[in-house]
């Protein structure tokens, strides 16, 4: 089966090289352009695009869906496989591919649907998600489902290792249904539940900055749910600082919220409702520390608050 791929972030990067891997002769690669990055905002290419050049695939980065369906129309591909895209597809484009246009969703749908998954499910403390493949139709990541697999979130999972694990899931979920179509093999397809769909909206930088009201079960969940980005962060001896990992434990007594507990062994800090214990941290402009090193140069005592 001849495929045209659709991806745009590192996430997607498995699974292309899945498929190129499995000797399904992709055609062309979509992604989005290339835009300012980093420090000097240097126009840089998606990781998508990238690995394409690297494999010697056909790139194309279409600004809109009409160009993307112009794009499409003269591949005539028999599948597009489509993962983390960034670009709502036309109803047009959706018909043109034999087989249709198969989505790796990294949730268990119908929960999660939207931009950010991987990080909503690790917010709201879901003990489990997947990857879900689906066939796209008009609809916000709503159409029939063909397949899904499972894996748990540990308490130490990050949306980063989270988001690598599934990214591995995604293409050992879509070659079998891949295989299964190329061998002309019936597909069934599931309609997804009406009821127990969730919206994973797309996350902004605002949503880093730590509230230490909360509790620290949901400050816990906020740093792993926020790393790679934006990063959680607060406010230490008049530094902005980054929260780079940390644990939510039990006090005896409940503690003022952002105030020091104590500083060794580890560094506690109160919250709402129990306690934060911080073993990393990343003052502005410097680099990720264990807390023990980053309190030399920022010392902090008992009762200080931060925030």
């Amino acid at each position: 089966m001849n495929i045209v791929f659709a991806g745009t972030p590192a996430f997607a990067c498995p699974t292309l090289t899945a498929l190129r891997g499995a000797g399904y002769p992709i055609v062309a690669v979509l992604t989005q352009p290339d835009r300012p990055a980093g420090r000097g905002r240097k126009l840089t290419p998606t990781p998508v695009k990238t690995l394409a050049t690297e494999l010697a695939i056909p790139v194309h980065t279409p600004e809109d869906g009409a160009a993307a369906e112009r794009i499409v129309r003269e591949y005539r591909p028999d599948v597009l496989v489509v993962v983390a895209y960034g670009l709502i597809l036309p109803a047009r484009l959706l018909a043109i591919p034999r087989f249709g246009c198969l989505n790796i969703h990294a949730s268990l749908l119908p929960r999660w649907r939207g931009a950010a998954p991987i990080a909503r499910a690790i917010e709201a403390g879901d003990t489990q998600t997947g990857i879900t493949i689906m066939r796209l139709d008009e609809g916000l990541d709503t159409g029939p489902m063909l397949a899904h697999a499972t894996t748990d979130i540990g308490p130490a999972d990050t949306t980063s290792i989270l988001g690598d694990r599934l990214a591995r899931l995604g293409p050992e979920t879509l070659l079998p249904v891949l295989d299964a179509l190329g061998r002309g093999m019936s597909v069934p397809e599931v309609a997804q539940p009406a009821t127990g769909a969730t919206y994973a909206r797309k996350l902004r930088k605002e949503e880093g900055v730590i509230d230490w009201q909360r509790e620290a079960l949901a400050l816990d969940r906020q740093i792993r749910a926020l790393t790679p980005w934006p990063e959680a962060r607060t406010v230490i001896d008049g530094i902005a600082t980054k929260i780079c990992a940390a644990r939510a434990v039990e006090t005896e007594r409940e503690p003022a919220p952002g105030v020091v507990l104590q500083v060794k062994p580890n560094l506690l800090i109160g919250t709402g409702r129990g306690a934060l214990c911080v073993t990393s941290l990343q003052a502005a402009n410097g680099r990720a520390q264990a807390a023990a090193s980053f309190l030399q140069a920022h010392p902090l005592r008992p009762g200080d608050r931060i925030g």
